[in-house]
């Protein structure tokens, strides 16, 4: 009975075999044989989606410094709820980028992205992707239109596209984007910071300490994804990235004074072994060992239009301390002056290449801290 009982299993067992390889091979079979079907993502198929994805770039960033509003829409699966996110962040980021111009009395001239495809998997006709994305922008004063200034910001795109009226359009999109702000500024005082950037003049940089070189040196070259291509867009690997726990910017500062300048690591402001003190890593806590220690002094503290003036003093390898209600919420050190001596910055999350110190910070409440750190 017990043998009988053990046979029938086995015959159980292997009836269920067999039928899990007949239905697999069956699935296989009716998917290969489907006109549309791709098995496998292959370098050839990677390469064609690159390109498409690349022209899909291009395109919106041509509509984004024309305000083209019709071609950017006809990017989107507005159908769709995320895809109409995805086109409602794209329109705010056009305003922003007309706002902002209008403040600094620029206006954009190009924005070229280097996208990079990390990721791919098909999702039902379409596909579902993880880009980089390294973008280049490029503008110029009203009063030098010929001269133009650019910097980079780059940044993972979690990117999905379906295919609709033998086009691809995008579906889903998500990425941390400084542009997707508004700029709140009163007009009065738009004018009035207009006026005095407008009136400011190229600096000389040409005595600067060799500490300072040495920082902007560090920065530029670790600035991941918004650095320039020949870096490689990569962090420092001998350091841990904390973009995932709270954010990498103060992290960033302190590799760049300690690896770049040459500062020394004390107990309070040391890394080791994957692992930082508050100073180190957390980026109120810089500020306050960077200033109380002696290695820093403030030079103004502020809302925007109270510190603008005093900005210019600001030379590559100080930094900019951004505050929300009271409290130190990100750090960017200087790393250039555009043409008319304003300060441009380099940062972790979002990574960040000679950007102007105030892009993403433009909203009500936000108090800067330019410190001028000594070397």
């Amino acid at each position: 009975m017990f043998l009988l009982i053990e046979l029938n299993r086995e015959k159980i067992l292997l009836l269920s075999i067999f039928l899990l390889i007949f239905l697999g091979l069956g699935g296989y079979l009716g998917v290969l044989f489907r006109e549309d079907a791709v098995m496998v993502i292959d370098d050839e198929v990677k390469d064609i989606l690159s390109q498409d994805i690349q022209n899909i770039f291009n395109i919106r960033n041509k509509a984004l410094v024309e305000g083209d509003k019709d071609t950017l829409k006809a990017l989107y699966n507005t159908e769709g709820r995320t895809g109409r996110w995805a086109y409602e962040h794209s329109l705010r980021k056009m305003r922003y980028l007309q706002d902002w111009g209008a403040k600094q009395g620029v206006k954009f001239k190009d924005i070229n992205s280097e996208v990079l495809l990390r990721y791919v998997k098909e999702k039902g006709d379409g596909y579902s992707t993880t880009l980089l994305v390294s973008t280049e922008y490029k503008y110029a004063y009203q009063d030098s239109p010929k001269k133009y200034n650019t910097f980079r910001i780059g940044a993972y795109h979690a990117f999905e596209i379906i295919p609709k009226d033998e086009r691809w359009v995008i579906s889903k999109e998500w990425y941390m984007d400084p542009m997707d702000d508004s700029l709140e500024l009163e007009q009065s005082k738009i004018e009035e910071v207009n006026e005095v950037i407008l009136a400011e003049e190229p600096k000389d940089l040409s005595n600067l300490n060799k500490r300072r070189l040495k920082a902007v040196e560090y920065a530029d070259k670790y600035c991941g994804t918004a650095s320039l291509p020949k870096y490689g867009f990569k962090y420092n690997p001998k350091y841990r990235n904390f973009n995932s726990q709270g954010g990498n910017c103060a992290n960033f500062a302190s590799q760049i004074l300690y690896e770049g300048a040459g500062f020394r690591k004390n107990r309070a402001w040391n890394y080791s072994r994957g692992s930082g003190t508050k100073a180190w890593l957390n980026a109120h806590g810089f500020n306050q060992y960077m200033t109380y220690s002696g290695r820093a002094a403030m030079i103004a503290h502020g809302s925007y239009d109270q510190v603008l003036k005093s900005s210019y003093k600001l030379l590559p390898g100080d930094y900019v301390a951004y505050e929300k209600k009271g409290k130190v919420d990100h750090i960017s050190v200087v790393t250039g002056l555009d043409s008319k001596g304003y300060a441009l910055v380099n940062c972790h999350n979002s990574d960040r290449y000679r950007v102007p110190w105030d892009i993403g910070w433009n909203k009500k409440g936000v108090k800067f801290r330019l410190v001028r750190v000594h070397y």
